[in-house]
C-alpha cells in the first residue's frame, strides 16, 4: 500500500508538472504572433493608391492595409526576377551565391534550395509554428536535372520546412501547368498539351508556353483557385489558437498571362493588366476578412510585397498613361531602381503604428533576421547570410544591433549594383534586363559603369561614375567585400 500511495503521488506530481509545462507552452505560443507573406508576382510600386496616388488600379484592400500598418518606401527584391527574390526572402542569403547566377528556374529545374539550409518555415517550426506555403513556389522541386511528375518529389517544400503546400511549380506561364500538393501532383498529367497560341478564354494579355496541362487547369481560375485554399487554411488554423502559424502565400498575379477573373474585366484604367492587379487587391482583401472573421487578426503580423517590379513597357505606359513602377527607372529584370524597389506593407494590430510610412532601406531578405529575433532566435553563421533585422524599425524602435546601411541588386542577367546611403553603383553599363540596351562595352572616354546619387537623382538619369572616382573605389571595394566573404552580414 506504502509504494502504492508513493506512485500515486508521482503520478499526481507528474501530471501538475505536465500541466504546467504545457501552460506555459502553450501561453508562450500565444504572445507569439501568427505571420502571413503575401507575394505578389511582378507588381509595381506605383500599381497600389497609397504609393501613387495616381495609380489606374483600385487598390482598396491594400489601402486600408497600410492604414492599419507601416509601409516601407524603400524596399528591395534581392533580385528583379522571382526565383532568386523566392530563394533570398526564405533563406535570408541572396541567390547568386549558389548555382543561380542569372535567370530564373523552369517548370522541370531541381531544387534550389539546398535541404540542410534553414528557411522561414523550418526557423518558425523550431518555435511551434505550423507551416504553410499556397500559391507559386517556382524554386524546384526535384534533385535531377529534369523533374519527373509522374512519381512523388523528393525536393518539395515539404522537405524545406513547410508542414503543407499546395500550388502550382513555376509561373503561370510556364509548363507544366498542374497544381501540386505536398510532394505530388494533384491530378496526374496525362500527355495532354496546350498550344501557347491557344484561345484565351473571352480575351486576356500575355502568353504562356506550350507544355504539357492536367485536366481541369485553366489559367484564369488559377489565383480565385489559391486563395480558397489560402483562406481554407487559415480558417482550419484559426481553431487552434493554442499555435501560431505561418502562411507563405506567393501569389500567381499579375505576372503574365494577365487573367483576370470576368468579375474584374475593365474594373481598372489599365488593361488586363490592371484588372489582374485589381484581382490581387481582392485577394488581400480576402486573407483581411478570414483573419478578422476568425477572431485572430490582432494576432497576426501580416506583410504584403512583391518579387520584383511590374512588367511595364514604355508603350504600356503611353497607351494606359499608368506607371505601374511608378517614376522609378526600368522594369522588371533590370538592375534600375524600377526593377527592384518594391512595395513593403506591414500590418501587426498594437505593435506596428497604424498609418505610418519608413524610408529605412531594407530588402526582402531581411525576414529571416527580422523573424529570428521575433523568436529569440539567433541567427547561426551559416543562417541568413546577408539578413539584418528590421523588426525594431517596424515597431519604431531604437536600433541597437546591427542596421543595413547598404543593399546588394541583382538583375535577369547576373548584373549586380551595390547601394550604400544615397549612393548606388552599376558595376556595368545598360539595363541588364528587359529594357534596351541590355548591355554595352562603353565606347573610349565613356563611363565603364554607372553611379547614382539618388537622393539628388532618384530617376537615375545623371551617371556621375567619372566624377566621383572616390565613390566608385569605395562602393567596389564594399561590393567585392561581400561577394568573397559569402555574407553581407
Amino acid at each position: 500500500m506504502g509504494m502504492g500511495r508513493k506512485t500515486m503521488i508521482r503520478t499526481a506530481l507528474l501530471a501538475i508538472t505536465i500541466t504546467i509545462v504545457f501552460g506555459i507552452i502553450s501561453a508562450q505560443a500565444q504572445n507569439l504572433p501568427n505571420i502571413v507573406i503575401v507575394l505578389a508576382d511582378d507588381m509595381g510600386f506605383g500599381d497600389i493608391q497609397t504609393y501613387n496616388e495616381a495609380s489606374k488600379i483600385p487598390t482598396p484592400n491594400l489601402n486600408k492595409l497600410a492604414i492599419q500598418g507601416m509601409s516601407f518606401t524603400d524596399a528591395h527584391s534581392p533580385s528583379a526576377v522571382c526565383t532568386p527574390t523566392r530563394y533570398g526572402l526564405l533563406t535570408g542569403r541572396y541567390a547568386w551565391r549558389t548555382s543561380l547566377k542569372s535567370g530564373v528556374l523552369w517548370g522541370y529545374s531541381p531544387g534550389l534550395i539546398s535541404k540542410d539550409r534553414t528557411t522561414l518555415a523550418s526557423l518558425l517550426k523550431e518555435k511551434g509554428y505550423s507551416t504553410a506555403a499556397v500559391g507559386k513556389w517556382h524554386l524546384g522541386l526535384g534533385t535531377q536535372p529534369e523533374t519527373n511528375y509522374d512519381a512523388p518529389f523528393d525536393h518539395s517544400p515539404v522537405d524545406l520546412g513547410f508542414d503543407y503546400f499546395y500550388g502550382i511549380p513555376a509561373s503561370l506561364d510556364m509548363d507544366p501547368y498542374v497544381y501540386v500538393e505536398n510532394d505530388h501532383v494533384d491530378v496526374a498529367l496525362n500527355g495532354k498539351t496546350i498550344d501557347a497560341s491557344e484561345m484565351r478564354r473571352e480575351g486576356g494579355g500575355g502568353f504562356w508556353r506550350e507544355g504539357l496541362i492536367a485536366d481541369g487547369f485553366d489559367h484564369g481560375e488559377v489565383l480565385a483557385k489559391l486563395t480558397d485554399k489560402a483562406v481554407e487554411y487559415i480558417s482550419d488554423q484559426a481553431e487552434d489558437k493554442e499555435k501560431p502559424f505561418f502562411l507563405y502565400f506567393p501569389l500567381t498575379a499579375p505576372h503574365t498571362p494577365w487573367m483576370p477573373a470576368d468579375e474584374f474585366r475593365g474594373k481598372s484604367k489599365a488593361g488586363y493588366y490592371g484588372d489582374f492587379a485589381t484581382q490581387v487587391d481582392w485577394t488581400m482583401g480576402q486573407i483581411s476578412k478570414t483573419l478578422s472573421d476568425a477572431g485572430i487578426a490582432d494576432n497576426t503580423l501580416v506583410i504584403f510585397t512583391s518579387d520584383n517590379g511590374a512588367h511595364w513597357l514604355q508603350s504600356d505606359i503611353d497607351l494606359y498613361h499608368h506607371l505601374a513602377n511608378d517614376n522609378w527607372r526600368g522594369q522588371k529584370a533590370d538592375i534600375h531602381e524600377g526593377g527592384h524597389r518594391v512595395p513593403f506593407i506591414v500590418k501587426w494590430p498594437g505593435k506596428v503604428v497604424e498609418n505610418s510610412k519608413s524610408d529605412h532601406l531594407m530588402t526582402l531578405t531581411d525576414l529571416m533576421a527580422s523573424f529570428a529575433a521575433l523568436n529569440g532566435r539567433k541567427l547561426k553563421d551559416n543562417e541568413g547570410e546577408d539578413s539584418y533585422n528590421i523588426l525594431p524599425v517596424m515597431l519604431g524602435e531604437e536600433i541597437t544591433g546591427l542596421a543595413r546601411m547598404d543593399a546588394i541588386h541583382h538583375s535577369f542577367d547576373g548584373k549586380f549594383a551595390i547601394r550604400a546611403g544615397e549612393w548606388k553603383l552599376i558595376e556595368k553599363r545598360g539595363s541588364g534586363g528587359f529594357t534596351e540596351p541590355v548591355s554595352y562595352d562603353p565606347k573610349v572616354g565613356e563611363p565603364g559603369g554607372q553611379l547614382y546619387n539618388l537622393k539628388a537623382d532618384p530617376a537615375e538619369k545623371n551617371n556621375v561614375y567619372l566624377d566621383r572616382p572616390d565613390v566608385v573605389e569605395k562602393l567596389t571595394a564594399l561590393l567585392n567585400q561581400y561577394r568573397d566573404s559569402g555574407r553581407s552580414r
